[in-house]
């Protein structure tokens, strides 16, 4: 069973900050790939931010660029998501994707690879 586990997910007022934090198995594998994605009821389950652990590379959806940081600690296998300037739009279930496959730029934002936590949920009023 892969063990993969978030937090720091809340209520905020726009314009306001959260970070999230995401702890995968660190005894028995290196993930290769971690990320969040986020999903609005109703709505398909979409990209947000991955970073690849061998070159450090970041990936951003449009939306949030500027705006969210993503960072690991890849001896721990832990992975942050500090969101800024937060906005109405970005009130979703935040859920942690950790993968070895799917992990090249074409691949990264792509929902049917990895593991999934149990999400977190942000909410952002006006």
């Amino acid at each position: 069973q892969v063990q993969v586990v978030e937090s720091g997910g809340g209520l905020v007022q726009a314009g306001g900050s959260l970070r999230l934090s995401c702890a995968a198995s660190r005894r028995t594998f290196r993930w290769p790939a971690m990320g969040w994605f986020r999903q609005a009821p109703g709505k398909e389950r979409e990209f947000v931010a991955a970073i690849r652990r061998s070159d450090g590379s970041t990936y951003y959806a449009d939306s949030v660029k500027g705006r969210f940081t993503i960072s690991r600690d890849n001896a721990d296998n832990t992975v942050y998501l500090q969101m800024n300037n937060l906005k109405p739009e970005d009130t979703a279930v935040y859920y942690c994707n950790v993968r070895a496959t799917g992990t090249l730029a074409t691949d990264i934002g792509n929902v049917k690879y990895g593991y999934w936590g149990q999400g977190t949920q942000v909410t952002v009023s006006s």
